[in-house]
């Protein structure tokens, strides 16, 4: 069985640590932890790794985050994968940080990655995983925050926000979005202070 899961960020060493990127760090983090590299391929970079009898094609496209529709289209033309075999991964700045969505279809809330896919695919029947970045920004500041580098402490928090995305890529493929949905939906545990 195989599945196609996409991750959004912009190629170029100035975007690699932003908000914009996280799709792309928590593909890294999975293909890092399997021991395995990406290569690189038409419309991005390409890494496969398995789980359960399950066969991972994991894509960081290099077409930019607005054209993202473009390689996922190819990708999935090539692959011969029907749209239940595609999972995306991005950022979303209407979650609070480290709150993780998991949908099977709907809006691309404003995400031009999203947008692009969608409207390429023309459908917006494929799961999601909308990693949240937050949004402290001020007005007309949004372009410069999800562009922005990872402050020290939401860095040291990707480890983990990558391990439970990659869980629950990894039960969205072996027991359905459905009951995925249930773990992966919820808030990020808050660290207890030290006193």
């Amino acid at each position: 069985m195989n599945y196609l899961v996409v991750g959004l960020g912009n190629i170029g060493a100035e975007y690699a640590h932003t908000r914009h990127n996280m799709g792309f760090m928590i593909l890294d983090a999975w293909a890092q932890a399997s021991n395995v590299l990406f290569s690189t391929e038409r419309y991005g970079s390409v890494a496969e790794v398995s789980f359960k009898g399950r066969h991972f094609f994991l894509l960081k496209p290099s077409t930019y985050m607005n054209l993202s529709g473009n390689a996922v289209r190819y990708w999935l033309q090539k692959l011969n994968l029907p749209l239940e075999n595609l999972l995306v991964v991005s950022d979303d700045l209407n979650l609070p940080f480290g709150t993780l969505r998991m949908r099977t279809s709907g809006s691309a809330g404003g995400h031009n990655g999203l947008e692009n896919i969608t409207e390429l695919l023309q459908s917006d029947q494929w799961t999601r995983i909308r990693v949240g970045i937050g949004n402290g920004f001020s007005r007309g500041g949004q372009v410069d925050f999800v562009l922005g580098a990872l402050s020290p402490e939401e860095q040291e928090q990707v480890p983990e926000l990558a391990l439970r995305v990659i869980q629950g890529i990894k039960d969205w493929s072996v027991v359905g979005a459905q009951r995925a949905m249930n773990s992966v939906n919820t808030k990020p545990q808050k660290k207890e202070e030290n006193s």
